[in-house]
C-alpha cells in the first residue's frame, strides 16, 4: 500500500468519526457580551428573589398580586425548573438551597387536589432534577431518587398492554384520567426516562417511553412521517387528522432527532422518522409570505386544507432543523432552519414592544386560509408592512424564538442572532417588569399593556437560560456536547456519530393507509397556563 493511499484512508476514517459540528468552530463572542450576560443574570436574580419572598416552595410566583399559585401539584415547579440555570450561572448557594427543598419534599403525593400531568411533570421535574444531578457532577443522588419517585407513580399512566400512556394520573389511587392524549404528551418522555434508567439501573423507564414513541413512528399517518396531533391511548389510533409542528405535536418531532443524538442508538428509526417528517414538511407545509418572503411551516387540517397559521410554540422548529441538519449532514435543512428562525424573529422585530405574539397568520401564493375568520383591515395593514398579522397578541414568557435564535447564533456566528438576543433582553427588562419581578403581557403591540399575573417556571428554565447561553462562552454547554430537553434542561451527550439515520432522504414506514377517525373528539388543551384555569 502506498504512503498516499494510507494517508487517504486514514483521512477518510478520521472524517467519519463524527457528524459535522453543530457549533461553528472557533466561534468568538462580540465585545460587550459580558454586559448583556450580566443583565440576563440580573433578570434571573430579581425574579428568583421575588419568588423566594412571595412564593417559596410553591409552583409559580404571581408577580402582580405578589402571591403564589400551585398549578404543577405544589412541589415547587419554579425551584425544579431553575436549578439547571442556577448551576450554569454559578448561583451555587441557591442551587444547594433548591437541592435541600427537593430532598425534603414528598413527591409520592400531589400537594394539590389536581391530577398530575405526565408531560409537564416529566419535562420540568424529572428533567430538571436529572439535569441538575449531571451538571453538579453527581454530587446529589437525592435528585435522581426524587425523579424516580415521580416516575414510579407516573408509570401507572400505561394501562395493561397499551403502548400509549394517558396524559394525567391521580397519585392518590394511581388511576389515570381516561381521555384523549396528543403526540406531544405521549412522545416527549424519551430523553428524561432514558436518563432515569441510566442512573437507576432500571430499564423499565426507558422501555415505557420508547414503546410509546415507537408506536407513533409505526402508526398510520395523514402525511408521511407526520402523525395526527390527537391519539387515543386505549386504541392507539389517531384522533382526527390535524398535522402541525405547533403545540400538541411539537416536542414529539423535536425529540426524534434529539433521542438519536443523546443515546447514539443503533436503531435508526428515530432519526429516520425525523428525516421523513422534515422531508414531508419541505414538500407539503413550507410556505413563503407574499410580503418580504418570510418562510413558515403551515398546518394541515382534518379536511386536508393548508392552514396559514403560526405560533410562538411552533417557532422551536428553526433550531430543531438546524440541529438535525447538522447531525444528518444536510445543509439544505440547516439553511431552511435559519430562514424559519429569521421569520420567527420578525414577529418580535415587528411589534411595538419588540416581543413576539402567541399566535399569528400570514398570506402565501396559495391564499390565506386559516380555518378561522378572515383578517380585518387592520390585520391586513399590519401584514403588508411585516409579512404576518397577529391573531393572539399575548406573550406568556414563551422561549421558542430565543431557543432557535441560540442554535442559529452558535451554528453560524452571524452577529444578527447575537443582536436579536440583545434586543430581547432590553425589551424584557423594559416591558415585562412588575414591582417585584417580571411577567408576561396581554398585548405585544401595546407598550402600556396590562401584565399577566403569572410568572411561569419556564421563565427560569428556558427564556433566561437561552439568553444567558447566547452571551456565554460558546464552549460552555456546547451544543456539540449537550442535548436540551424541551424545557431547556441540558443532558450530557456522548461524542456524536458520523451521521444519524439510514441516509439522506425520507424513510417512510410500511403501514396501512390513514383513515380519519373521530375528527370531532375533544383534544387536550395545548400548553395551557394553569393560573388562567382557576378563578
Amino acid at each position: 500500500m502506498t504512503s498516499f493511499r494510507r494517508w487517504f484512508l486514514a483521512t477518510l476514517a478520521a472524517s467519519a468519526v463524527k457528524a459535522e459540528s453543530v457549533q461553528k468552530p472557533g466561534l468568538q463572542l462580540p465585545p460587550g457580551a459580558a454586559v448583556y450576560q450580566a443583565a440576563v443574570k440580573d433578570l434571573f436574580v430579581t425574579s428568583y428573589e421575588a419568588y423566594q419572598k412571595y412564593a417559596w416552595g410553591h409552583d409559580d410566583l404571581l408577580p402582580v398580586s405578589e402571591t403564589y399559585f400551585d398549578g404543577r401539584n405544589g412541589w415547587g415547579a419554579s425551584i425544579a425548573d431553575a436549578m439547571s440555570t442556577m448551576w450554569i450561572m454559578g448561583l451555587t448557594d441557591w442551587f444547594e438551597q433548591a437541592v435541600n427543598h427537593t430532598a425534603n419534599t414528598d413527591f409520592n403525593i400531589a400537594h394539590t387536589p389536581d391530577t398530575v400531568s405526565l408531560f409537564e411533570t416529566t419535562i420540568r421535574y424529572v428533567g430538571g432534577f436529572i439535569s441538575a444531578y449531571e451538571l453538579s457532577g453527581g454530587q446529589y443522588p437525592v435528585l435522581v431518587e426524587k425523579a424516580q419517585d415521580l416516575a414510579d407513580q407516573m408509570a401507572f399512566a400505561w394501562v395493561g398492554n397499551q403502548s400509549i400512556p394517558y396524559g394525567y394520573i391521580d397519585f392518590t389511587n394511581q388511576q389515570p384520567t381516561i381521555a384523549t392524549s396528543n403526540i406531544a404528551e405521549a412522545g416527549t418522555l424519551s430523553l428524561e426516562w432514558n436518563r432515569l434508567s441510566k442512573y437507576t439501573g432500571n430499564s423499565t423507564y426507558q422501555t415505557l417511553a420508547e414503546q410509546s414513541v415507537q408506536h407513533m413512528i409505526q402508526m398510520s399517518t395523514p402525511l408521511p412521517g407526520m402523525p395526527a396531533q390527537g391519539i387515543d391511548p386505549k386504541t392507539g389510533n389517531a384522533v382526527g387528522g390535524y398535522v402541525t409542528w405547533g403545540g400538541g405535536s411539537d416536542s414529539y418531532f423535536e425529540y426524534l432527532i434529539k433521542y438519536a443524538r443523546l443515546t447514539n442508538t443503533d436503531d435508526n428509526s428515530y432519526a429516520d422518522a425525523w428525516l421523513t417528517a422534515v422531508d414531508t414538511s419541505m414538500k407539503t407545509l413550507l410556505r413563503t409570505s407574499t410580503v418580504d418572503n418570510w418562510l413558515y411551516l403551515a398546518d394541515y387540517d382534518d379536511n386536508k386544507n393548508i392552514r396559514h397559521v403560526g405560533s410562538h410554540l411552533a417557532c422551536f422548529y428553526g433550531g430543531n432543523w438546524i440541529l438535525g441538519g447538522k447531525l444528518t449532514n444536510n445543509d439544505t435543512m440547516v439553511l431552511l432552519g435559519l430562514q424559519l428562525t429569521d421569520a420567527c424573529w420578525n414577529t418580535y422585530a415587528s411589534t411595538a414592544t419588540g416581543i413576539g405574539p402567541e399566535v399569528f397568520s400570514y398570506i402565501s401564493s396559495d391564499g390565506n386560509y386559516t380555518g378561522d375568520t378572515a383578517p380585518t383591515q387592520d390585520q391586513l395593514d399590519f401584514y403588508y408592512k411585516h409579512g404576518f398579522y397577529i391573531t393572539g397578541a399575548d406573550y406568556f414568557l414563551r422561549p421558542e424564538v430565543l431557543e432557535s435564535n441560540l442554535y442559529a447564533w452558535r451554528a453560524t456566528g452571524d452577529p444578527k442572532y447575537f443582536n436579536n438576543a440583545v434586543s430581547a433582553t432590553i425589551s424584557f427588562k423594559k416591558y415585562l417588569a412588575t414591582t417585584v419581578a417580571y411577567t408576561g403581557i396581554f398585548d405585544v403591540e401595546n407598550v402600556d399593556s396590562a401584565k399577566i399575573d403569572d410568572m411561569e417556571s419556564f421563565w427560569f428554565a428556558e427564556v433566561l437560560k437561552y439568553l444567558y447561553l447566547t452571551f456565554d462562552d460558546p464552549d460552555h454547554i456546547s451544543l456539540d456536547e449537550y442535548v436540551f430537553n424541551t424545557e431547556c434542561h441540558p443532558f450530557k451527550a456522548p461524542p456524536a456519530k458520523s451521521s444519524y439515520g439510514s441516509g439522506s432522504g425520507p424513510h417512510p414506514v410500511d403501514c396501512p393507509p390513514f383513515s380519519l377517525q373521530n375528527p370531532s373528539a375533544p383534544l387536550p388543551a395545548v400548553s395551557p397556563i394553569p393560573a388562567f384555569l382557576y378563578p
